[in-house]
């Protein structure tokens, strides 16, 4: 009984050593993060890719849920298109859905987060969404866009957003009782 236990700890402290020696050797900046997953360090947000579209072939738009630095409950959405080139994607454009760290992110990243997200090529490449405040609260209006020579514009008159910059409030939307419908 002894000798197996021996083994076990010998076998564990063989490992550690030498998951330490290669983190050593490696460094930080070795640290592998995929593009959907990123926040494995405190510099970087996490962000996770809710909801994807694309059109035609040279054309892809998305939203991604980005954590924020400064609390962990708070999220931004980005919506952002991506054109195709030399067989890559290069972002075009990113517009902040409402506000700046103005989304919850545990619903944000659940699975029933999107409901309503419709995209079309047609001009003006109208773009819609709508994202789950929370379970409780529902989801928020309809955040409308549309397309301009490959720039995403707000509908300001239909319920986009103006989030080139986005301003940050202290609490995600719903924090402070709700939204309007």
């Amino acid at each position: 009984m002894k000798t197996s236990i021996r083994r076990i700890r010998h076998t564990a402290l063989t490992a550690g050593a030498l998951a330490l020696a290669s983190a050593a050797a490696t460094g930080p900046q070795a640290t592998a993060v995929g593009p959907q997953d990123r926040g494995d360090t405190p510099s970087r947000a996490q962000t996770r890719q809710i909801a994807s579209s694309t059109l035609g072939t040279d054309l892809q738009i998305t939203l991604t849920a980005v954590r924020s630095t400064s609390d962990p409950y708070a999220a931004t959405v980005r919506l952002a298109t991506y054109t195709q080139a030399d067989g890559r994607w290069k972002l075009r454009d990113q517009e902040t859905v409402g506000a700046a760290d103005g989304w919850f992110w545990f619903p944000l990243t659940g699975s029933q987060a999107v409901c309503q997200f419709s995209t079309a090529s047609a001009p003006p490449q109208p773009i819609a969404v709508s994202l789950l405040i929370t379970p409780s609260i529902g989801c928020s209006p309809t955040h409308r866009y549309h397309l301009r020579d490959g720039e995403i514009v707000p509908d300001e008159a239909r319920g986009g957003s103006t989030g080139k910059t986005g301003a940050s409030p202290s609490r995600p939307a719903g924090a402070t009782g709700g939204t309007s419908r």
